[in-house]
C-alpha cells in the first residue's frame, strides 16, 4: 500500500491526527500501516479520506473501528465542516460506510453478526492490549537503562514525565502513548501515583515483575505475529512496485510474477 500525496497545512493537521488512530488489534497507526489510500481536504474544510485493508474479509468489527476513529481525526480540527470516509475493497464495505458517514451504531448495521454483544467490550480488550504492550516497552527501556526491579516498580507519574530515554528510541516513543491510556483511563492521575499498573489499577510490585514482563512479552509476539502477517497480506493484494535485477521474493512466485523453470534443460543450457 502507497502512502498518499498530502499537500496543504490542512491536510498535514489531519494526517497528524490519523497517525493517532490504529489498527486496534495491533496498537499500529493506520498511517505506518499503509492503510490510508487518499486524503483530500477542500478549501471550504470537507475532509475526505479513503482507506483499505489488508484483506477482503477483515473482520467488520475493526473495520469499523478504524472508520470511526478515520472520521473522528478528520473532524477534531476546528475548521473542519464534514469528513466523509470510505472503505475500499471490502465485503462489508458499503455497511461500513453506511454507518460511519450516517452516524449509525455497529450495533444496529450488523445486528445479525453482534447477537446483542457490545462493541465497547471490543474496544475496552483493544485498549487493555494496548496499554500492556505501550507498558512493557517502557520498562524494558528502564531496563536497559540499568533500573532494578524496585525502581521499576516504584516510579511515580511525576518521575515518568521526567523520564528521557535518550538512544532508546522504542521506549521514547511509546512513553507518551503510555501516558495518554495511564492517565486518560484513570489509571494514574496524581503526581505520586503508581507509574506501572495493571488494567485494574493495581500497582505492580517489585517480586513479580518478571512474571509480568513474561506475559507482557507473550502478549507483544502475538501482536508483532499478527502485524507481519498483515503486511504479508497486504503486500500479496497490493504490491504494485517492480522491483529490477532483484532475486524473486516468496510473493513474486504466488502471484505468478516468475515464469516457471523449464526442468527439462540443464541449468548451464543456453538457448
Amino acid at each position: 500500500m502507497s502512502v498518499p500525496q498530502i499537500s496543504g497545512s490542512k491536510a498535514r493537521e489531519v494526517w497528524r491526527r490519523l497517525s493517532a488512530v490504529t489498527d486496534p488489534e495491533l496498537d499500529e497507526p493506520i498511517t505506518d500501516m499503509g492503510f490510508v489510500e487518499r486524503l483530500e481536504v477542500s478549501h471550504l474544510g470537507d475532509v475526505e479520506i479513503d482507506f483499505r485493508l489488508p484483506t477482503y474479509w477483515c473482520s467488520p468489527n475493526f473495520a469499523f473501528l478504524m472508520a470511526e476513529g478515520i472520521r473522528k481525526a478528520a473532524m477534531a480540527p476546528g475548521w473542519a465542516q464534514k469528513a466523509r470516509v470510505q472503505l475500499l475493497d471490502h465485503c462489508f464495505a458499503d455497511r461500513v460506510n453506511d454507518a460511519i458517514n450516517g452516524d449509525r451504531a455497529f450495533e444496529v448495521v450488523f445486528a445479525e453478526l453482534t447477537e446483542g454483544a457490545d462493541l465497547g467490550v471490543v474496544r475496552e480488550t483493544f485498549r487493555e492490549k494496548a496499554f500492556l504492550r505501550r507498558q512493557e516497552a517502557v520498562m524494558l527501556g528502564l531496563r536497559s537503562m540499568g533500573w532494578s526491579a524496585a525502581q521499576i516498580a516504584g516510579l511515580t507519574l511525576s518521575g515518568l514525565d521526567a523520564l528521557n530515554f535518550g538512544n532508546l528510541p522504542e521506549a521514547a516513543a511509546q512513553k507518551p502513548r503510555y501516558r495518554e491510556i495511564l492517565v486518560g483511563d484513570g489509571l494514574a492521575l496524581l503526581p505520586e501515583d503508581h507509574a506501572f499498573v495493571t488494567w485494574r489499577g493495581d500497582p505492580i510490585v517489585a517480586e513479580d515483575l518478571e512474571n509480568h514482563l513474561r506475559r507482557l512479552r507473550a502478549l507483544r509476539i502475538n501482536m508483532e505475529f499478527n502485524g507481519a502477517v498483515c503486511r504479508g497480506l497486504a503486500a500479496a493484494r497490493y504490491k504494485e512496485v517492480v522491483r529490477e535485477g532483484e532475486e524473486p521474493e516468496l510473493i513474486d512466485f504466488i502471484l505468478g510474477r516468475v515464469p516457471p523453470r523449464d526442468h527439462g534443460a540443464s541449468p548451464d543450457s543456453r538457448s
